[in-house]
């Protein structure tokens, strides 16, 4: 479930007092907005159920993208 607007606010507001980071007020929306995307982001992946034989990965090692006509031919 995502984070409600005041929580985000609360959040962004005990981390950034905690890690005695100044925000400053022109800057305060976009974390705001940034912080509660990344929430969502965790929600879905959270949202993913997990058996007791999934095992975590070592390393994440992307892929190359393949392109339709290349994939096809």
């Amino acid at each position: 479930m995502p984070m409600t607007p005041a929580q985000v606010e609360a959040y962004v507001d005990a981390a950034s007092g905690a890690l005695g980071l100044r925000l400053r007020p022109d800057h305060r929306p976009g974390v705001l907005r940034f912080f509660a995307l990344a929430a969502e982001f965790a929600a879905l992946v959270d949202g993913v159920p997990l058996s007791e034989r999934d095992e975590p990965a070592t390393s994440f090692v992307p892929v190359a993208l393949v392109a339709p006509r290349e994939a096809q031919g």
